[in-house]
């Protein structure tokens, strides 16, 4: 037959694990929500900290929506250094030669290529320009401008 004791002190932790279990229920539920919040307040910085990055840079990528709307109906024009690089070689121009066409310098060209600097807006209408011009237009337009 079992001792009176070890009965009783099997009792009262069986008690003493079921009232732990009820209020430590909530406490965890409560700490996963929490860590679960925590992770996702860690995404969203480290998708804000490339945005910061992205824009310090300068690096042009889509505008925000209120911009895009308060240049009216017109096709927001983007600009990419590689396509800016094909389009030279393309018509064999130099930077120098490209930039006349262009209205800026060779540097500038070369700048815009190299992905150091971004043109502005009216150069970038410029640039947009150029886009739909043969090897033979340009050659026109090169021996116009000298």
């Amino acid at each position: 037959m079992p001792n009176i004791g070890v009965v009783l002190k099997d009792e009262i932790t069986r008690l003493a694990k079921k009232v732990l279990k009820t209020q430590i229920g909530p406490l965890q539920a409560s700490s996963a929500a929490q860590r679960r919040h925590i992770a996702a307040m860690k995404r969203q910085i480290a998708s804000l900290e490339k945005e910061v990055a992205r824009l310090r840079k300068g690096a042009p990528g889509r505008a925000p929506a209120a911009a895009a709307a308060s240049e009216g109906d017109e096709q927001p024009l983007r600009f990419q250094a590689k396509g800016l690089r094909s389009l030279r070689a393309r018509l064999g121009l130099s930077a120098e030669d490209f930039g006349k066409l262009a209205g800026v310098s060779g540097q500038s060209v070369y700048n815009w290529e190299a992905e150091k600097t971004v043109p502005r807006r009216a150069q970038l209408q410029s640039l947009s320009r150029l886009r739909g011009v043969g090897k033979r237009e340009v050659q026109k337009m090169l021996d116009a401008a000298t």
